[in-house]
This record gives structure tokens, sequence and C-alpha cells, in this order.
């Protein structure tokens, strides 16, 4: 049996991140630890390539377009629920926009779109007491990026 798994090492790998503004408050805490993850990685900060979009809807078209010039692709956003059904839209449709890209494009991307209640919830993951989902994501994509040119 052969198993296959990319190390976290990002030296030479180009990474895109798409990021939301909506919600900014959290989603700025998310790339603050997404761009920690990738230094700690040795991603060389010129091989960064940080695309901001309105929100999480947005995503999946910029990361589409980023998709051919980059080696793996982080998302940021935080989607947080309201008294409407518009949570349930956005998040489905942004998830779904982001899985059609990844396997269109062949280019890893990893999810890092908190989809919470309150914006407590959300800080609780962007260095509170449930970790750093941006940090956590970033470093994940560095490994997918490796794992997949260990594939082929």
């Amino acid at each position: 049996m052969r198993t296959l798994r990319g190390q976290a090492d990002g030296r030479g790998l180009k990474i895109g991140v798409v990021i939301s503004r909506f919600n900014g408050e959290i989603t700025d805490r998310l790339l603050e630890g997404a761009l920690q993850a990738l230094n700690d990685c040795g991603v060389d900060t010129d091989d960064v390539t940080v695309v901001s979009v309105p929100g999480a809807i947005e995503i999946p078209g910029a990361a589409k377009k980023l998709a051919n010039k980059v080696d793996a692709i982080v998302t940021l956003g935080a989607v947080l629920r309201g008294e409407t059904e518009h949570f349930t839209y956005v998040c489905k449709a942004a998830q779904e926009g982001m899985i059609r890209v990844a396997l269109d494009s062949g280019v890893p991307m990893t999810f890092g779109v908190l989809t919470t209640e309150n914006s407590e919830q959300a800080l609780a993951r962007t260095g509170g007491p449930k970790g750093h989902k941006g940090y956590d994501v970033a470093k994940d994509a560095v490994e997918l990026a490796n794992t997949y040119k260990l594939i082929g």
C-alpha cells in the first residue's frame, strides 16, 4: 500500500486567497491567521495573491479566475445567521460554487467560510477558544497543493 500525503512546506508554491469583505471584523482576523500560516509554511509573500470580494457569494467567481495562476486557493468569509433564509441561500451558493471551481479546475481549494449563528461564535474561531480557522485552512491548502503534486 502507498499513502500519499503532502507536507505543509510552502516553499515555491503560489497561493491564492479569496476573502469576503462582508463581516470585515471577522474576515480580517481570518486573513491575519491565513497569512501567518502561509508564512509559517515558508510561502514567500511575493507568491501570495489576495483577492478581496464583496461577499461570500462572490468568492467562487474570483476563485475561478485565480485558479490557473496558483497552486492552491484559500477561501475566507463569514456568513452569520440572521432572521431570514438569506443565510441558507448564501451558504449553499458559496459552498456549491467553490466545490465546482475546485473540481473543474483541478486546483485544491480550502473552505474557510465560517457559517455561524452569531459573531461571538465566529470570533471564537478566529483565534479564540475554538482555534483559528483562517490559519488551519491556509496550512491545509499548502498540504493539499503538495498532495496534488504527489498524485501527479
